[in-house]
């Protein structure tokens, strides 16, 4: 018998495998968190597919999204991921995650960590949706906007609600698993 997933992974084994071993699973590494938000930045207007099966090469490119190394990248750098096929090519979103790398690094000194700033805003536990169809689950909250809206006072570019509630989903500080699903089953 096969496990019973979320309809949105079904049928392709790479979905299923991040839904299986990360989607809503709660992360509290700095430097995992930078990756899943700048990720979610380049995903925007995309299929999260499209960015899953590039993931990889992300990684490579933006030396496994250590923020203090991206942080240092110049005009060269920006030209040579421009000319990277493996990644999505989009000029604003590569300077977005140069110019986030500054601001992510600035919040560490702020909070401590950016795990700790960001968990903050679920009071450090996440938040378990029920959501029994598909369609109950939205593509951004007022808490998203509210977040967003923090992150961009504090200087982060190329964000919105609908961004901002995907990484929280992707990082766990809310899961949004249908109640039939076998993840919200062992949460």
């Amino acid at each position: 018998m096969s496990k019973q997933r979320c309809l949105w992974c079904q049928g392709n084994d790479l979905y299923e495998k991040y839904h299986d071993l990360e989607w809503g699973v709660p992360e509290y590494n700095d430097q995992k968190l930078f990756e899943i938000l700048s990720l979610e930045i380049f995903q925007a207007g995309l299929s999260w597919i499209t960015v899953l099966k590039k993931r990889d090469n992300f990684r490579k490119a933006f030396d496994d999204f250590n923020p203090a190394t991206v942080a240092q990248y110049d005009s060269k750098r920006v030209l040579a991921l421009l000319n990277d096929s493996g990644i999505i090519r989009h000029r604003a979103k590569i300077e977005a995650t140069i110019h986030n790398a500054h601001v992510f690094l600035q919040l560490q000194q702020e909070s401590g960590s950016f795990s700790k700033y960001i968990w903050s805003f679920v009071n450090h536990i996440p938040k378990n949706n029920r959501p029994k169809k598909a369609n109950e689950i939205p593509s951004s909250t007022k808490l998203s906007a509210d977040i967003c809206k923090n992150l961009k006072a504090k200087g982060f570019k190329f964000l919105g609600a609908t961004t901002v509630y995907s990484f929280m989903q992707a990082a766990g500080l809310v899961n949004d698993h249908l109640v039939n699903c076998f993840k919200h089953q062992q949460s």
